[in-house]
């Protein structure tokens, strides 16, 4: 085994300590990585690489893909028994892992151990009851139809909103920031939220987005609805900012964006945060739900139509075995809700209403 392979894997196994012992002082996680050396991370990427015209991702995978290629090429061509070309695979895969485990971890995986940002905002989250369910979509839908009489332009049909992919991205960090810096945390940098091409490249594996860890930089399918598209930017910015917790960047998104000064970004937050409780709702009493969409106003139905229609053209591939091996990631990183963690805005915006209301 050569030594570098060794290093590698000596410093994926003390990763993986260090994993634990995060997991098991978040105030430690909280003071020394999420508010020390994340921060120092997050500006050299910002800095120091942010600046291209396109996601470092179509760089890093490809990069890593040819190392790879010729790691296996150079393997096969070794002059060795079989015994050791085991052994020298087994070598050469572990090391492999052991840099994954490493950069994966101290460029961003930490941020998992971190103290939850109920705790730290003194929320008090708590599962939905049906009529509390009830409650909260009847609120998002009232919402949701004088945010959209706020809008100029909008008619009965669905909205033609078409914005520029930079100044839409520019926006959104802004006002992700603001809310971050506005409750305590440091959100300095300059996080980027990208477009990814081709168009379905992340939908048809399920997901509207990704967080890249090993370029830093948060990633929306370009094939989304614009609607669609601003809340799904402002979740992966969260990420980008520290937080792992998928429903508490959704609470980030929802929470930044609500009140933006553009009315559509504004009424696509909303929107974004009233299909999942309208998912929630459905689940539980469908002839209910079905009667409280038909009778929405035109226009918003329109857009709720559009958006289904443009997710229809990315039909999901292997769906079960996506969501099976993301829900066990989630759960390997502290998140105890799997994928469920995803509805967990719910309650965090619930929360932060009965907490504003001194209930």
């Amino acid at each position: 085994m050569k030594t570098s392979q060794k290093i590698w894997i000596l410093l994926g196994a003390f990763t993986l300590l260090l994993r634990w012992i995060a997991g098991a002082r978040p105030d430690w996680t909280e003071r020394f990585y999420s508010r020390g050396l994340f921060i120092g991370i997050r500006n050299v990427i910002d800095y120091g690489l942010a600046w291209l015209p396109f996601p470092l991702a179509y760089l890093v995978i490809p990069g890593v893909l040819i190392w790879v290629g010729v790691s296996v090429y150079r393997w096969y061509r070794r002059r060795e028994g079989v015994w050791g070309k085991i052994k020298s695979a087994g070598a050469g895969i572990l090391s492999f892992l052991g840099g994954v485990v490493f950069f994966f971890f101290f460029l961003w995986g930490f941020n998992y151990s971190r103290i939850p940002l109920e705790q730290q905002l003194d929320l008090q989250p708590q599962p939905l009851t049906t009529e509390e369910l009830r409650e909260e979509f009847d609120l998002a839908t009232t919402a949701l139809m004088a945010a959209r009489a706020l809008i100029p332009e909008a008619s009965d049909a669905a909205l033609d909103y078409r914005p520029e992919a930079r100044p839409l991205e520019q926006q959104l960090r802004g006002e992700v920031a603001a809310w971050l810096q506005s409750h305590g945390y440091y959100a300095g940098g300059r996080v980027r939220g990208r477009q990814l091409y081709p168009k379905g490249a992340l939908l048809r594996f399920g997901t509207a987005g990704i967080y890249f860890p090993f370029s830093g930089e948060g990633h929306a399918d370009a094939g989304l609805h614009p609607l669609q598209m601003p809340s799904v930017l402002a979740h992966e910015l969260a990420h980008g900012f520290g937080f792992g917790d998928e429903g508490v960047c959704n609470y980030i998104a929802y929470a930044a964006c609500v009140h933006s000064d553009d009315p559509v970004i504004a009424y696509a937050s909303i929107l974004s945060f009233w299909r999942t409780l309208a998912a929630q709702y459905r689940a539980r009493r469908p002839d209910d739900y079905r009667q409280l969409r038909e009778a929405l106003p035109a226009g918003i139905r329109a857009d709720i139509d559009a958006i289904n229609q443009t997710m229809l053209a990315y039909p999901d591939i292997f769906p079960r075995f996506r969501d099976a091996a993301y829900n066990t990631y989630l759960k390997a990183q502290g998140v105890r809700e799997g994928m469920l963690s995803y509805d967990k805005v719910v309650m965090l915006v619930r929360a932060e209403r009965l907490a504003a209301a001194g209930r």
